[in-house]
């Protein structure tokens, strides 16, 4: 794992640590934060899109927004989001609309009335000549397994996927969508490009990360245990994260959901008796009456690990 001073966490808190609303911070994660995969490592056949460098006009941009997030509510609306993935959707449309290149979000194909055919995430304007097809995933995996078994030893805390199912169904089914006869009926340009957008995080046994062709070198990354091993954890201090909490890196102003070690484990092992579901906490410090996230990791029922074997 990388060392404390040189974490995702600290570049990001410093040069964005001045953003202080939770919609604004999530925003500037997904635009600022590195890679999940490795767009040019041949595996994906250039088929990983990647985000231009933060300018600073969008840099100035998202200041401003933090100090009145009027539009960015507006545009997320009054409901109440429980899936991850749509909020996140959410907020990259914001940000293609309001920059000039979003054509469409959310295009539905449809091969008839009662038959869903797909579902076209962004279409972005390139040129007079055509659009671009983003399919868009922002994905949370643990490392079960040995990391040279490849992609699908990254699973979801759920165990309902893996990352190598989840980009086999991307690139073989979701990016080729432009090419049904339904999807050209409907589609304001041609496609002239498809790619894969995927942002997220990666969690590894701790002690245990080994670098992984195909994934991106700098992408984000945390830790996970079993309950059990919470004791011997270095972090002292930790905040349970609501799902809506897991894109950017945590910053509250009050300790008051703070729990110590002994702490954390208690209350997941009632936890676990009702829901057994992984849960992600951030290990976090105090400064200046503030809670900054130092690092991350999800802490698993003991039995996850022989559910994950068995699910392989």
């Amino acid at each position: 794992m990388p060392g404390r001073a040189d974490s995702f966490q600290a570049r990001f808190g410093q040069r964005w640590g001045h953003l202080t609303r939770p919609h604004v911070r999530a925003l500037a994660w997904l635009l600022d934060a590195p890679d999940l995969l490795d767009p040019h490592d041949p595996h994906w056949q250039g088929k990983i899109a990647s985000l231009d460098a933060v300018s600073p006009a969008v840099e100035r941009w998202l200041a401003a927004l933090d100090a009145d997030p009027a539009p960015l509510d507006a545009a997320l609306g009054a409901r109440l989001y429980t899936r991850l993935g749509l909020y996140a959707e959410k907020l990259m449309a914001f940000y293609f609309r309001e920059h000039g290149q979003l054509v469409a979000h959310g295009l539905q194909v449809r091969a008839n009335r009662n038959d869903t055919v797909g579902e076209f995430d962004f279409l972005l304007d390139a040129g007079p000549e055509g659009v671009e097809h983003i399919e868009f995933a922002t994905k949370f995996y643990l490392l079960e397994g040995e990391a040279g078994e490849r992609f699908d030893t990254f699973v979801g805390p759920n165990l309902a996927d893996s990352l190598g199912a989840k980009m086999r169904k991307i690139v073989d089914k979701q990016l080729a969508l432009a090419s049904h006869p339904a999807a050209q009926a409907i589609l304001p340009r041609p496609v002239l490009r498809a790619r894969a957008l995927v942002k997220g995080w990666l969690f590894y046994p701790v002690g245990a990360y080994a670098a992984m062709s195909g994934i991106a070198p700098q992408h984000c990354r945390g830790f996970w245990c079993a309950l059990a091993e919470v004791g011997a954890l270095a972090a002292e201090r930790f905040v349970v994260l609501p799902r809506l909490e897991w894109l950017a890196p945590f910053r509250g102003a009050s300790p008051g959901g703070m729990l110590d070690r002994a702490g954390l484990q208690a209350q997941l092992a009632a936890q676990f008796d009702t829901a057994p579901m992984p849960v992600l906490v951030a290990a976090v410090r105090e400064r200046g009456g503030v809670l900054e996230e130092v690092e991350r990791g999800f802490i698993v029922p003991d039995n996850w690990r022989a559910r994950a074997a068995l699910r392989r």
